[in-house]
């Protein structure tokens, strides 16, 4: 852990750029869940389908409510 902000790299504060970054990786494994998803249909193994369903939601949910935090800061 950096106890150096480096904001002034990026432009961006750390927990604002942290926020962003959380949404990003939550929505891309939303996608990437996706695939998944399909390998699983294609096999026939509904129960891992389900699994990774499940998983996709709660990674879909994560993104969301990052992303209404970060509007949330932004505007405010």
């Amino acid at each position: 852990m950096s106890s150096t902000e480096t904001g002034q790299v990026t432009g961006t504060k750390d927990k604002d750029y942290n926020i962003i970054w959380f949404a990003e990786a939550s929505l891309s494994n939303v996608l990437r869940l996706e695939t998944y998803i399909q390998d699983a249909e294609r096999e026939g193994d509904a129960d891992l389908a389900d699994f990774f369903r499940r998983a996709q939601a709660e990674s879909r949910k994560g993104g969301e409510q990052a992303k209404k935090l970060l509007a949330q800061r932004l505007s405010g």
